[in-house]
């Protein structure tokens, strides 16, 4: 469309920062902490003050300090229900739309499958009560969007990394341990989708051009990983492996020997069927992304949006 817009919230983060270096040709307004405070209404109306019809939202911030919000719930919630609500009413006064990212941890219990065993999660499995604070402003986030704008889009993801350096993940933070430590422990009864921002975000733009097409024009929910699964274990053995370094240094342990605020899922794994089943190009293997991620590091700068 010509003279189409896509403003990138949360343009100063991870996922944000990989939706501002994939956006091609397209027209972007980046928008930073600086910019838009999401919790603010009236500040979001002022940064979206341009918003016209056609325009897309891609909504890549969010308050994702998993433990901080047990204690620091009404902020969570301020950024993850209030802020979603806030955009999504902008966009649907001015006819815009809303891609909305969101979470495994909105997911309570594991579905399971005829022989007792987890399966991946499907959108329209029944979300329950979250055990998490972080989770539960997710879900309440989601929900405000959709009702603000029934037409948004919500994109649940998981375990996303980047391996940039002065980046806080997972990738990045084994990728510094491996030069600090002789050896580490790792969780090894939990499973969950690896999923590299860039990915992710390549996917983001995919979706934001196909909107207007049945059946995203209405609204949806999705799911969008990189393929194939792993333990945080078995992750930070593939990193130690991408250095070069021997993989038998990461030790495994349990979640009970590594205790959190918040609990951890054992299995949050998001089925992919629904992203193709809207025409949406898979994400490749997770092990294929972490070897991309990690051979683009070494001409990387930190990250200083």
């Amino acid at each position: 469309m010509n003279g189409q817009r896509f403003f990138v919230v949360g343009a100063g983060g991870q996922l944000g920062g990989h939706l501002l270096d994939t956006a091609g040709d397209r027209s972007i307004v980046a928008l930073t902490s600086r910019d838009i405070d999401v919790t603010d209404g009236g500040s979001v109306a002022r940064a979206l003050a341009g918003l016209s019809a056609g325009d897309v939202v891609v909504n890549a911030s969010a308050y994702t300090a998993v433990d901080a919000a047990e204690t620091d719930r009404d902020v969570a919630y301020a950024v993850n229900e209030n802020g979603p609500r806030h955009l999504a009413a902008a966009t649907r006064a001015a006819g815009a739309r809303l891609i909305h990212v969101s979470t495994d941890y909105v997911f309570a219990e594991p579905m399971l499958d005829e022989n007792g065993a987890p399966r991946p999660f499907e959108p329209t499995d029944p979300t329950g009560s979250p055990a998490t604070v972080y989770g539960a402003s997710k879900l309440a986030g989601e929900r405000a969007a959709r009702t603000a704008d029934p037409t948004t889009v919500v994109v649940r993801t998981a375990w996303v990394f980047t391996g940039r350096r002065g980046s806080s993940d997972f990738v990045a933070t084994m990728i510094r341990l491996e030069d600090e430590r002789d050896t580490l422990r790792v969780v090894d009864d939990q499973t969950g989708s690896p999923t590299y921002a860039r990915d992710l975000a390549a996917g983001l733009w995919e979706l934001a051009d196909v909107l207007d097409t049945d059946p995203l024009r209405t609204g949806a929910v999705l799911h969008a990983t990189n393929a194939q699964t792993a333990t945080w274990h078995g992750l930070a053995r593939a990193v130690f492996a991408e250095l070069d370094a021997d993989p038998a240094r990461v030790l495994p342990c349990t979640t009970d020997e590594f205790p959190r605020p918040a609990p951890r899922p054992s299995y949050s794994v998001l089925s992919a069927r629904s992203w193709a089943d809207v025409g949406l190009t898979p994400l490749r293997t997770w092990r294929d992304a972490l070897h991309a991620a990690l051979t683009a590091r070494s001409d990387d700068r930190p990250d200083l949006r």
